[in-house]
């Protein structure tokens, strides 16, 4: 009988404590709502792609940056893709996995990057998603048409290299 009150004394003053810490938590106002992810478009094709690989290469070579180059079409699939030399071999994968997380998640890597940097870890589970700056979104008469990863400096480097690739679309 003696356990049973000091249990349920326990339990008392766990309920009490937790009631009191959960009164002076403040409730976070809630989040806007994202704006809406643009609609797909028409993939990128085989003549885009390759000017796109041209115009990140130039950025790089510009650079002395050695990276791997990927672009994919909506759905993440390989479009084209080089890796230039002295590259580090495991930016062959990376490039590509970026170019996939910005085609299928229809935004810039970078953004699941930030969310985990403002406390939202539960993007680490999200399958598919590398979230790490290089993989942009290629954009065309408003629509996603597909993505461009880079990968072989830092990842703010790489992003500026995606950058070029993407800017050279409609050109």
């Amino acid at each position: 009988m003696g356990r049973l009150l000091a249990a349920l004394i326990l339990l008392s003053a766990v309920t009490v404590i937790g009631a009191a810490e959960a009164q002076q938590t403040q409730t976070p106002a809630p989040a806007q709502a994202p704006a809406r992810a643009p609609d797909y478009g028409t993939a990128v094709n085989l003549e885009q792609a390759k000017k796109i690989l041209v115009a990140a290469e130039a950025e790089a070579r510009k650079n002395n940056w050695p990276v791997a180059i990927a672009v994919v079409d909506t759905h993440g699939f390989l479009i084209a893709f080089q890796r230039m030399d002295n590259t580090q071999t495991a930016s062959v994968n990376i490039a590509l996995e970026k170019a996939k997380t910005a085609a299928m998640f229809k935004r810039p890597s970078k953004a699941l990057e930030d969310a985990i940097s403002g406390g939202r870890v539960a993007v680490l589970g999200l399958p598919g998603a590398t979230p790490i700056d290089g993989g942009l979104p290629l954009m065309q008469d408003g629509k996603i048409i597909g993505a461009v990863g880079v990968s072989g400096v830092t990842s703010a480097q790489d992003a500026q290299v995606a950058k070029a690739g993407v800017e050279s679309v409609g050109k």
